[in-house]
């Protein structure tokens, strides 16, 4: 049987286009440009463009700040319970943690182990945005107090990355209570000498941001990062005043003090290590 003919009108194919295949070209959320999926990963997840951060999970982070193959992760066997048989709109908390752990890799919103960084030896910390947005309840302030408790016992710094919508609301007043459990944990630390430095990713909020992510020797924060308590959503509709420009992101808060200083991914390795020399002499 004889091809059938392609259509054409004017010398042009009436043929359907071919899709794009998914995870090739992405869109910018800041400066709106299309942007090459790869070039942006070997940029370490920042817009080639406007050096937007994108961001990231635990696992892509941990691979960014370690030194190989040095990560020894601990108490990963910890998982929440439910303490109040949450549900909300048809779904479980079960449910939820079922499904975010499928997603994101990962048994809870934190991970946390050992490691190297630049050849520094650390206790090393790394919230997931993808795991319940990185919300603390009982197991996320268990692993920070073990944590705290390991810097103290092996002599090291501890290095926090931050990235929370603040407290878990399907545990109820169990999640509040990680705040003063965990700044407990920190003020142990502090009384035998230890270093804290968290730093500080989009976004950082609610009552994580209200407990352990303010209270380090040094804050540091990446470029453009969300911190804050309230949203500034929320404090607008309450208020009913016109926020400053750049209200709540990591350069205002470094203009006002809330911060110490703004880190580049790119950079962070180096200035984490840096920062350890000049304030670890243990």
């Amino acid at each position: 049987m004889a091809k059938k003919p392609r259509s054409n009108w004017g010398g042009f194919s009436l043929n359907p286009r071919l899709e794009m295949p998914e995870g090739v070209w992405m869109q910018c959320s800041s400066c709106k440009n299309t942007l090459y999926c790869k070039a942006v990963a070997s940029n370490m997840h920042i817009c080639t463009e406007c050096g937007q951060h994108f961001r990231i999970d635990a696992d892509t982070r941990i691979k960014q700040l370690a030194d190989e193959s040095s990560f020894e992760e601990f108490d990963s066997e910890l998982i929440s319970s439910d303490p109040l048989n949450f549900h909300f709109r048809g779904t479980s908390y079960k449910d939820r943690l079922r499904t975010d752990a499928e997603k994101s890799g990962s048994t809870e919103a934190v991970k946390i182990g050992r490691a190297f960084i630049k050849g520094r030896r650390v206790i090393l910390g790394v919230m997931d945005s993808s795991f319940l947005m990185g919300s603390m309840g009982e197991v996320v302030g268990e692993k920070f107090c073990r944590a705290a408790e390991r810097a103290v016992e092996e002599k090291v710094p501890l290095i926090m990355v931050v990235c929370s919508g603040g407290a878990r609301m399907h545990e109820g007043v169990i999640s509040v209570q990680q705040m003063a459990k965990t700044s407990a944990a920190l003020s142990r630390l502090d009384d035998a000498g230890g270093l804290f430095i968290p730093i500080l990713t989009d976004p950082t909020t609610g009552g994580v941001t209200a407990s352990f992510a303010m209270l380090g020797d040094i804050i540091a924060a990446e470029p453009g990062a969300l911190i804050g308590f309230a949203g500034p959503r929320v404090i607008k509709q309450t208020i009913n005043v016109d926020l400053p420009e750049g209200f709540q992101r990591s350069e205002f808060l470094l203009e006002h003090g809330f911060v110490d200083m703004i880190i580049d991914r790119r950079d962070l390795r180096k200035e984490l290590a840096k920062l350890i020399d000049y304030l670890w002499n243990k």
